[in-house]
């Protein structure tokens, strides 16, 4: 006959299964400027709280993943090439440094003619509006909300030609600009923008440069905005499931013709959507 223990031991181990956080559908690891490096923190242990951390003041995401935790940290187009370190805290309260590498890469130009200039030569008007503007958006790309999970497993958010590569160095009627921070959905004026995950509206909003745009808070630090919008869907607070039409695409702001301009932003960094899809997704 088979002892207790030996009949308990199945149903210990069912449990403990249950209690542990699901894993989460990770992004691409990518440890370049612009990219979403993975960083193990250690194993889950059974009861034990997942552990807090840090890059400089930012928060940053950490999720489950086949038996460890990872912190999905974001990296900015202008992150230094060099050995960083995350801030750890365990639950315990014993704090720790955790080292990982940024190694470089070289993004490709794109040179693009605008016939409105004022989107090019600013007013002093249009200057003081384009700051203020830019004050709101870096203070919501600062945005964390805590939750238990995080839904990481991206879908596009409209149907159309991927162009517009992240990263690309810009210049408008050949003067430098800022690199393209998102990627760009080529669709007709009007077509459904959907929601790539769940999440709650952070913001709208009518920009210089972005044109009519909508931000969705994805929990933890994981943020989406989609530019250049034709019509607004949504309002901020309310929540929005994967897949859900949040807005229609048009070609307000900068732009040479309609589309979708889409971003990602974690732990405060515009990082590369495209380490969000599944691979199984036609490449641009």
């Amino acid at each position: 006959m088979r002892s207790h223990a030996t009949l308990l031991a199945p149903l210990i181990i069912l449990v403990q299964m249950l209690a542990a956080p699901a894993a989460a559908a990770l992004p691409r690891a990518a440890n370049v400027p612009g990219g979403v490096a993975l960083v193990a923190l250690g194993p889950l242990a059974p009861g034990i709280p997942q552990p807090r951390a840090w890059l400089g003041e930012q928060a940053v995401l950490v999720a489950a993943d086949h038996g460890q935790w990872v912190a999905v940290v974001g990296l900015a187009l202008d992150t230094p090439v060099a050995t960083h370190e995350l801030r750890v805290v365990e639950a315990s309260g014993e704090a720790r440094s955790v080292h990982f590498p940024v190694v470089g890469k070289r993004y490709p130009e794109q040179r693009i003619t605008l016939k409105d200039t004022r989107k090019v030569d600013l007013s002093a008007s249009d200057l003081a509006r384009v700051e203020g503007e830019m004050k709101t958006i870096q203070a919501l790309k600062q945005h964390w909300r805590a939750t238990p999970e995080t839904d990481t497993d991206f879908v596009l958010p409209a149907e159309g030609r991927l162009t517009g590569r992240f990263g690309v160095r810009r210049y408008f009627n050949g003067e430098a600009r800022s690199p393209h921070a998102g990627f760009d959905i080529a669709v007709p004026t009007g077509s459904p923008v959907k929601a790539n995950a769940r999440g709650t509206v952070l913001a709208i909003g009518d920009f210089f440069f972005n044109g009519k745009t909508v931000l969705v808070d994805h929990g933890n630090g994981l943020l989406s905005m989609y530019c250049h919008l034709d019509r607004i869907d949504v309002a901020p607070g309310d929540p929005v499931e994967k897949n859900q039409v949040v807005a229609r695409s048009g070609m307000t702001g900068r732009a040479t013709g309609p589309h979708l301009h889409w971003s990602v932003i974690l732990n405060g960094a515009m990082v590369d959507p495209w380490l969000f899809v599944s691979p199984n997704v036609r490449t641009p």
